[in-house]
């Protein structure tokens, strides 16, 4: 009995010593908590403020570039914001800047885009488009720079007129020394403007021609090609009197200064204004 009772008071011994060291190690471990999260409380202050720095810069340089842009090629030449593969926050900073002109490759970008963004952006159509997928765009597309087919142009009429719409389109010329663009040959294109079905459409306004040149390092063969569809374009106009057919869109990021030499007054520009 007496052992049991020696046995007893022992471990209540022990087992107030461990409850203590356990409090003044808790204890511990709350200090040392508490000092990292006032210690991770200023790391994330101090990320937040480099952030809004960073993100405020990038937003000068955004405006910077459009505005350098704009002043290098003059009144006369409309800039058009490509804006593929770019994020809702980068179209919105480069809207606020007062640009409103916009463009997409894929039909589906660009609707998704057009319910996010305000509603007054004027988005033409640059990519290649599928006369099933006219429908989605007729309403509000504002042009159709890609027009490659008599078959697209007469979609694009069907669905202007039961949108009480007449849409703006550029035929799309192939001028490329390559197989991976799309475009409308010149003999095409002639063809094309010369049928009744294209002059029996009353929905449809051809403003004027798009061109692509080869991706090239080749200033030569480019420019080249920029002034083979200035010129076909200039005969064009001349001969069908077309009302309104004053656009002629050659140039992109990489070039569109020497499209502007050919003739060019309407260029894409997505890079260099997101860079």
């Amino acid at each position: 009995m007496l052992l049991y009772t020696a046995a007893s008071a022992i471990l209540r011994s022990t087992m107030m010593s461990t409850i203590l060291d356990s409090s003044i190690t808790q204890s511990g471990l709350s200090l040392t908590l508490g000092r990292a999260s006032l210690q991770l409380k200023a790391i994330i202050k101090t990320r937040n403020k480099i952030t809004c720095r960073f993100i405020t810069f990038a937003n000068i340089m955004l405006a910077e570039n459009i505005s350098g842009i704009k002043q290098e090629i003059g009144q006369n030449v409309q800039l058009v914001i490509v804006s593929k593969y770019r994020q809702i926050s980068e179209i919105k900073k480069a809207y606020e800047t007062g640009h409103r002109v916009f463009a997409e490759n894929r039909v589906q970008s660009l609707l998704e885009r057009r319910e996010q963004l305000p509603q007054d952006i004027q988005w033409h159509l640059i990519g290649h488009l599928q006369t099933n997928k006219v429908k989605y765009i007729a309403p509000f597309i504002a042009c159709i720079q890609s027009v490659d087919s008599l078959s697209l142009l007469s979609e694009i009429n069907k669905h202007g007129a039961k949108n009480n719409r007449v849409i703006d389109c550029l035929l799309q010329i192939y001028i490329a020394s390559e197989d991976t663009k799309f475009g409308l040959s010149e003999a095409e294109c002639i063809d094309l403007l010369n049928s009744e079905t294209y002059r029996d459409m009353k929905n449809v306004r051809i403003r004027g021609m798009m061109g692509m040149a080869s991706n090239t390092s080749d200033l030569q063969l480019v420019e080249k090609e920029f002034k083979s569809l200035k010129l076909f374009f200039d005969q064009t106009k001349l001969h069908y009197n077309l009302e309104q057919f004053d656009v002629l869109s050659m140039g992109m990021s990489g070039d569109y200064a020497l499209a502007i030499q050919c003739g060019s007054n309407m260029i894409r520009v997505g890079s260099k204004v997101f860079e």
